[in-house]
C-alpha cells in the first residue's frame, strides 16, 4: 500500500468474506481465492515476519478478519444450503472469480521474468495438484472420529488451505468423515469445537506462512509460477460436467459471468487505490 492512497475497507471485508466462505466450501480453496484477490503475499508476511509486516499492512487486518468471520459462519452456511440446490451453479460463481483474477495473477507471476524453470513448476505443480484432489476423492478410504484430535486436524487442514493455493480442507475433510459432523457443530455454536479448529488453524497456518515467505523471497519466479498453475488447476478441478436441466446450465453461466465482473472490479479497486 502507498502511503496517501485511499484504504478500501469494502474491498478487503468482501474478500475476507469469500476467503471465509472458500475455506469450509467443497472444492473451494481460501488461498487460491487470496493469491486471486491479490492479498496472498500481505498475509503471508503478517504470520511470518509480523513484526515487519504488521506496521505496513495492519489497516486491512479489521476488515479481512470481520469477513473472514461472517464468510465462515454465514455466507458459508447459506452457500451450502445454496449448493444442496445447484452445486453447479455456486462452483461456477467461484470459477469465475478465480478467472477474472488470472491475468492480474499472471502479470505478478512475472515480475522478475519468465525462464523456462518457471513454466516447468507452474506445470508439475497444476498436475500435482490434480492427482492429489483424485487420491482423496476416490483412493482414500480413512475414517476418524469426530472428537478432539480430529476437529484439530480439521482447523489444521484448513489453515493449511488459507496458506497453500489450491489446497482445499473439505474433500479431505469428508474423505474422513468430520465434514458433516464439523458443519453441524458449527451450526449449533459448540465452543468446544470451535477452540479445537481455531488451534489448529493457527498452528497449521503460522508454521506453513513462513516456509512460503522464505520460498517466495528466495525463489519468487519459480514459487509465483507455480501458485498461477496451483490456482488455475484449483479452478479446472471444480468444473461441474453434469447439469440437471438447460435452466441449471444457464444459471452456471451467469454465475460464473457475475464473479467474472466482481472479480475485475475488485482488482480494479485495488489498483486504484495503490494496492496491497
Amino acid at each position: 500500500m502507498t502511503g496517501g492512497a485511499r484504504f478500501p475497507r469494502g474491498r478487503y471485508l468482501l474478500c475476507g468474506a469469500l476467503i471465509g466462505a472458500g475455506a469450509i466450501l467443497p472444492g473451494i480453496s481460501g488461498g487460491a481465492l487470496a493469491v486471486a484477490f491479490g492479498i496472498y503475499r500481505p498475509f503471508m508476511d503478517m504470520l511470518a515476519r509480523p513484526r515487519e509486516a504488521l506496521p505496513r499492512h495492519w489497516r486491512m487486518i479489521p476488515p479481512l478478519a470481520l469477513g473472514w468471520t461472517l464468510g465462515f459462519f454465514l455466507i458459508a452456511r447459506g452457500l451450502s444450503a445454496a449448493m444442496t440446490r445447484s452445486e453447479s451453479v455456486c462452483l461456477w460463481l467461484f470459477m469465475g472469480l478465480i478467472a477474472g483474477s488470472v491475468p492480474a495473477l499472471y502479470r505478478e507471476a512475472g515480475r522478475e521474468g519468465r525462464p523456462a524453470s518457471a513454466w516447468v513448476c507452474c506445470t508439475l505443480c497444476a498436475a500435482a495438484l490434480f492427482a492429489g484432489l483424485y487420491y482423496v476423492r476416490h483412493v482414500l478410504r480413512v475414517q476418524l472420529a469426530p472428537d478432539l484430535r480430529g476437529y484439530v486436524f480439521c482447523g489444521a487442514l484448513c489453515g493449511a488451505g488459507a496458506v497453500l493455493p489450491g489446497f482445499s480442507a473439505a474433500p479431505i475433510m469428508m474423505a474422513l468423515g468430520l465434514y458433516q459432523p464439523l458443519l453441524d457443530d458449527f451450526t449449533a455454536l459448540r465452543w468446544s469445537t470451535l477452540a479445537a479448529c481455531l488451534t489448529g488453524f493457527v498452528l497449521a497456518a503460522a508454521s506453513l506462512a513462513r516456509l512460503m515467505s522464505r520460498l517466495f523471497r528466495r525463489r519468487y519466479a519459480l514459487v509465483a509460477h507455480g501458485v498461477l498453475g496451483i490456482v488455475c488447476a484449483s479452478a479446472l478441478s471444480m468444473t461441474p460436467w453434469r447439469y440437471r436441466d438447460a435452466w441449471e446450465a444457464f444459471a452456471s453461466a451467469i454465475a460464473c459471468g457475475a464473479g467474472y465482473l466482481l472479480a475485475r472490479r475488485m482488482g480494479r479497486i485495488s489498483d486504484e487505490s495503490g494496492g496491497t
